[in-house]
């Protein structure tokens, strides 16, 4: 018996429909499979949680500072009264070491966030506390090897080579702010 064209066709059909569906199965095995090694190279919630910091501003008056933890380091945040600012903006970015201007550093002018690491060997100024120095220029003092920094957070004196360094930061609202 001869086999006619239709049925040539019809097992063609078949073939290529049974190759599509088992190569489809096949990827979704091997993606099943593969999933858990992929997922795990996502970063861990703690490390998630860690990224990124909310801080209150309400309770900080004008002229205050607190020190929040973020990525384990210091990072200051100081609510700075008008003469602070005045100050602060008031110095000539060409006549600094590192040249920034204030503007550049602080979204809000009344607010200055900083990663409180000095540039120089990483001590952690002084300067956050009332009864603390805050060098020559009113911001924060290393005492290890005295590098002076003003209310921006620039270098003024002292052997560090940079400004205290400014983390990302955004106002999700005009209370709070989020480090990171």
């Amino acid at each position: 018996m001869q086999e006619s064209e239709t049925d040539k066709a019809g097992e063609d059909s078949r073939r290529e429909f049974l190759s599509l569906v088992t190569t489809a199965f096949g990827a979704a095995g091997v993606a099943t499979a593969l999933w858990p090694f992929i997922n795990s190279m996502n970063p861990a919630q703690d490390v998630l949680a860690a990224s990124t910091t909310d801080v209150d501003l309400d309770p900080i008056a004008a002229g205050q500072s607190i020190t929040v933890l973020w990525r384990g380091k210091p990072v200051f945040v100081r609510h700075r009264t008008p003469a602070e600012v005045a100050a602060a903006r008031a110095v000539p970015a060409a006549e600094l070491r590192d040249p920034v201007s204030d503007e550049a550093r602080a979204t809000k002018p009344e607010w200055i966030v900083l990663v409180g690491v000095c540039t120089h060997l990483g001590c952690v100024p002084l300067g956050q506390r009332p009864g603390d120095s805050r060098g020559d220029f009113g911001g924060w003092f290393c005492p290890c090897h005295g590098s002076h920094y003003d209310t921006s957070g620039r270098i003024r004196r002292g052997p560090a080579p940079a400004n205290l360094a400014v983390p990302h930061y955004s106002f999700r609202d005009s209370n709070v702010l989020r480090i990171g």
